[in-house]
């Protein structure tokens, strides 16, 4: 049996059940299609090939609602408490692969659901200091100046944002070194988003914006993607 890595509770000895990768947390792991990520060749997108600190993009858990895949290039915080804006608490157990540095969180900010589109994108992961961003390697909402920390369970650092970017749950399997998106935790807010841009999502998915996500995942870097990247 192959043994696989769970973004949930991948610290050794974590059950790997919904129970145990929430403990002892009230916001709860929600389960959604298991989905293979994939290049853009559609073969399967490997740990150890995830570029180091560069922006890549994937839709999940919704066929309209973007993610950020990032390779941080070391381990990050394992085991991170952090609050949804309704001060639910959960436990975000850091990243995956053979570093612990692959993590996966909603690429819909917090505040005012600014997100990647293929025009433009407001949002993003910044490796680097800028005039009006003094920190490195986090990501930045320039709509509002919202900053989260991917290496925290993207933790707000900076800006009005009231909760973290909610996570997406990879498993990593160790012995294909295969990646796939499993579930959230932490604060949904696909509902809102949903709400506050159907007229635009009809037009760039079409009557599949709201469809679930299931088979496998495309993963795209930014820069393919999103024709403009603001930066501030």
């Amino acid at each position: 049996m192959h043994r696989r890595e769970f973004v949930l509770g991948c610290a050794a000895g974590f059950a790997a059940s919904p129970e145990a990768w929430a403990a002892p947390a009230d916001a709860q792991p929600k389960a959604y299609a298991r989905a293979r990520l994939v290049d853009d060749r559609g073969q399967p997108l490997r740990a150890r090939a995830v570029p180091v600190r560069q922006n890549l993009i994937f839709h999940y858990p919704f066929a309209a609602t973007p993610a950020f895949l990032l390779n941080l290039g070391g381990p990050t915080r394992a085991a991170s408490d952090l609050n949804t804006a309704r001060q639910e608490r959960y436990r975000w157990p850091g990243g995956v692969g053979p570093a612990r540095s692959v993590v996966a969180f909603s690429a819909i900010c917090a505040h005012q659901l600014a997100y990647p589109t293929r025009d433009i994108s407001f949002i993003s992961f910044r490796d680097a200091a800028s005039p009006g961003n003094p920190r490195t390697d986090v990501i930045h909402c320039c709509s509002e100046h919202s900053q989260y920390d991917p290496a925290d369970g993207a933790r707000v650092l900076a800006g009005p944002a009231t909760q973290p970017l909610a996570a997406i749950l990879l498993e990593h399997d160790t012995r294909s070194d295969e990646l796939f998106a499993v579930g959230t935790l932490g604060g949904e807010l696909f509902d809102a988003f949903f709400a506050k841009y159907q007229m635009r999502l009809s037009l760039e998915v079409g009557p599949r914006a709201r469809e679930r996500v299931s088979g496998e995942c495309r993963v795209l870097p930014m820069a393919d993607y999103c024709r403009q990247q603001v930066r501030c």
